[in-house]
């Protein structure tokens, strides 16, 4: 399984997530440390994607 490892600043990493999933709000994308797994499933149930699929397309942003 993938690490998650999020380069620059969340809210950097939000606007492009936002941008390419306009359906998603900031309550969708609320990010505290050490909950990973918990902004990862809100943002499956939203986007349909696997964790993996997640994992690689944050850690590409």
């Amino acid at each position: 399984m993938s690490d998650l490892k999020l380069r620059g600043t969340w809210n950097e990493l939000k606007g492009k997530i936002k941008q390419a999933y306009g359906d998603l709000t900031d309550d969708d994308l609320i990010h505290e440390e050490g909950k990973d797994d918990e902004t990862l499933g809100k943002l499956q149930q939203k986007t349909g994607k696997s964790r993996d699929e997640l994992v690689k397309w944050l850690n590409s942003l």
